[in-house]
């Protein structure tokens, strides 16, 4: 496994992260804790050291997952990274607190007739102090290793929200700051206001508005580490979604776009041409596909997601992988 520095800090990462959203169920169509804990585990064991989950993943859930699957292990070892700024709520807020960003159900995404929650974007000096208590009680860990803003809200203040969370690193409660779902605007206003660590984004072979919206951009001028998120475009850049698999209740493959079987069929078809490419370097081509993303950036950790440990020890194969520029082209020209 190859590692690399977080930010600014001291802190080394793994290239292969262990990304949360999945073990927490909510839009993935449930989840099964063992399973869930024995992919930490086998993650841990494979040499990955960051686990990224956040407080909306199974509304708590997650996190809780995280903090049972790394209870007895060496928490120096272990880098945890969790997000705030995403709040959810039965009822309405008021008019300028927060911005509601969706509806959602305990499966997954709902309608203003049919919903559990509303989720609003907030990202408020106590309302991020109030998660980050919150997220140590469910992590069982007294400190926290990243903490990220998961989607910026506009009627928060970045001054403000930095303000709250350079003070939460002085006290020792997270050792470093990230923000996720950003536009260089905002990059720009975080490093006025004291600077952060990580970038997190989505960003994958069929997701690549980062090389030219700036943010990339950024990330490599101020030396921030690049966590991508849905490398593998949920599942649909591994080969294994058929044109007839059908999807779970909340699970939001369901209705997009880009999971309809006219789609699936034709990745599917170009995914097949990297075989030999991924054969010759003994790999399948998921794990040619994560190391593309790792590749692409000097300071990445990618986001890898996993509901069982199988699938995380393949994506963990991938970890001492190192590609051509060449190698890369060809990929993306097949892709294209």
């Amino acid at each position: 496994m190859q590692y690399v520095r977080l930010g600014k800090t001291e802190m080394q990462a793994s290239v292969i992260a262990f990304g949360g959203w999945a073990a927490g169920g909510w839009m993935w169509g449930g989840t099964e804790e063992k399973d869930a804990i024995d992919a930490i585990h086998a993650a841990l064991d494979g040499g990955v050291n960051l686990i990224d989950t956040a407080p909306v993943y199974g509304f708590g859930r997650s996190e809780e997952i995280v903090g049972k699957a790394i209870a007895g292990r060496s928490r120096d070892k272990i880098l945890i990274a969790t997000k705030c700024g995403l709040i959810w709520t039965k009822e309405a807020w008021p008019d300028g607190k927060g911005s509601l960003h969706f509806y959602t159900t305990l499966e997954g995404y709902g309608t203003p007739e049919r919903f559990d929650y509303r989720v609003y974007k907030y990202l408020r000096p106590l309302s991020i102090r109030a998660e980050v208590e919150r997220s140590l009680r469910r992590l069982k860990t007294d400190y926290i290793d990243l903490l990220q803003t998961h989607w910026q809200d506009e009627t928060s203040s970045i001054a403000e929200t930095m303000e709250t969370l350079l003070k939460l690193r002085d006290e020792g409660k997270i050792r470093a700051i990230g923000a996720s779902n950003t536009q260089v605007r905002h990059l720009e206003e975080y490093e006025t206001y004291g600077g952060i660590d990580v970038v997190q984004e989505r960003f994958s072979m069929l997701d690549r508005q980062i090389e030219t919206n700036g943010v990339l951009d950024f990330a490599k001028q101020h030396g921030l580490t690049l966590l991508p998120y849905s490398p593998l475009c949920r599942g649909l850049l591994t080969g294994k979604l058929s044109p007839e698999r059908r999807f779970g209740p909340g699970d939001r493959r369901d209705w997009e776009e880009r999971f309809s079987p006219e789609n699936r069929r034709i990745i599917n078809a170009k995914l097949e041409l990297l075989q030999p490419m991924a054969q010759a370097k003994g790999l399948t081509v998921p794990q040619l596909i994560v190391a593309w993303t790792f590749c692409k950036y000097p300071k990445t950790s990618v986001l890898c997601g996993a509901r069982n440990a199988a699938q995380i020890l393949e994506n963990v194969r991938a970890g001492d992988t190192r590609l051509t520029d060449a190698e890369m082209r060809e990929m993306e020209e097949t892709l294209s």
